[in-house]
């Protein structure tokens, strides 16, 4: 064993392209897997053509836009030598010498380490708050806490508890049967943290709690109408569950008082029972929507889809035209991200182009919003920025008649 190891160790710092172990071969295993430790010269070239590949890749990655770049002309079309799906596919299986996989450039972000990052912690800490940007692990939590380009911190607060009685594949929050009971006191803490940051824009969500009589939308409704009180020029949105389907909870929080109403698709009709918990159904979530919507006529309603979960262009564009259908505003496309190895698998990396091909298509199917990207999620800031300026030009006019009378 110790002469195995010697002998690898010395082959590893010779090079790949005096080494290359086969696929299935474990180069801290026995002495078995001696007999792949020489290899024939048509797999050293097949070594050399695949790295010669991979730099080619990384070559064209170096030359493009980088991620900010994307995100500043988003709406714009890509080069036309930007990667293909088999291009990408081809990078993210690219081994680092450790056998880690790397992802594509696309979706990788800068730790966060900014001081109004820091500070939003500590408070969070205090106030023993939960945010689903950390219970997720959001990939922009940087740039959201952090301020990012337009120096306005938000973060999703998420309430009732950081335990869930459902378990999606998709979803690195805990999963109870009987999570603890619901802190009385939560709505005036939250409500007491929002007016302190001074944020314009605030994202209330929450884990489903199945286990409680109105799954919590009185909690909802409560922490909703406390933060008017507080603070009434924020404003406010509220990512639910589906309240089991009861439509009574839905319209309790759509009229407390908050300004966008979202609960999420998540992804395709197909997919849904092997991507979301069982008890999530795609056309009860389409009645949330739409019955939100028929509450408070003035609510804007948002939703979000996950791509790279199997689905297909054709089941991503019947999504759209369903959720188009029950006068679903604002919409968010990104990529499913695998939370841990105990997770539903990544079954593709999307391409920016293809994002930016489904922000076109929300255009033209009406949405008002189409915020499509790698990185995008639900709650991501720069759709929370567009939904305050349309909700603001709302709240123009009232005042002036309110003037003028």
């Amino acid at each position: 064993m110790a002469l195995t190891s010697a002998i690898t160790r010395a082959l590893y710092r010779a090079g790949p392209t005096s080494y290359s172990p086969l696929p299935s071969t474990r180069v801290w295993g026995t002495l078995g897997s001696r007999r792949h430790l020489t290899q024939s010269a048509p797999v050293q070239s097949e070594t050399i053509d695949q790295s010669s590949r991979l730099e080619a890749l990384r070559e064209k990655l170096r030359s493009g836009p980088n991620l900010g770049e994307f995100a500043l002309n988003g709406t714009q079309t890509m080069s036309s030598d930007a990667l293909s799906a088999e291009e990408a596919l081809e990078l993210a299986n690219a081994q680092t010498p450790d056998g880690k996989k790397r992802l594509p450039p696309w979706l990788k972000t800068r730790y966060p380490t900014s001081a109004n990052y820091n500070r939003i912690k500590s408070n969070l800490r205090e106030l023993k708050l939960h945010t689903v940007c950390e219970e997720a692990r959001c990939p922009n939590i940087g740039e959201c806490w952090g301020g990012g380009e337009h120096q306005t911190a938000t973060a999703t607060i998420m309430l009732m508890g950081d335990e869930c009685t459902r378990a999606c594949r998709f979803c690195s929050v805990k999963t109870s049967r009987k999570p603890k009971p619901l802190n009385p006191m939560e709505p005036e803490s939250t409500a007491e943290a929002i007016a302190r940051w001074g944020l314009d824009y605030v994202v209330l969500t929450s884990v489903d709690r199945d286990d409680l009589i109105d799954g919590g939308s009185a909690h909802f409704a409560e922490t909703v109408q406390l933060i008017k009180q507080k603070a009434p020029q924020i404003l406010v949105e509220c990512l639910t569950g589906d309240f089991q389907g009861n439509l009574e909870d839905v319209a309790r929080v759509a009229r407390s008082g908050l300004d966008v109403y979202a609960h999420n698709v998540e992804t395709v009709e197909e997919l849904t029972p092997f991507v979301r918990d069982r008890r999530a159904k795609y056309r009860q979530t389409l009645r949330v929507l739409q019955h939100a919507k028929e509450a408070k006529p003035s609510l804007i309603t948002k939703t979000s889809i996950m791509l790279g979960c199997g689905e297909t262009d054709e089941e991503v564009l019947q999504t759209l035209k369903d959720l188009r259908a029950v006068g679903v505003d604002c919409v968010t496309l990104g990529q499913y991200m695998r939370p841990t190895k105990g997770h539903m698998k990544v079954s593709a990396y999307v391409t920016p182009q293809k994002f930016d091909h489904w922000a076109k298509v929300g255009e033209e199917l009406g949405f008002k919003y189409t915020a499509s990207g790698p990185l995008v999620r639900s709650s991501y800031k720069a759709g929370e920025l567009f939904i305050t300026n349309i909700l603001r030009s709302r709240q123009q006019p009232a005042e002036t008649q309110n003037v003028s009378a």
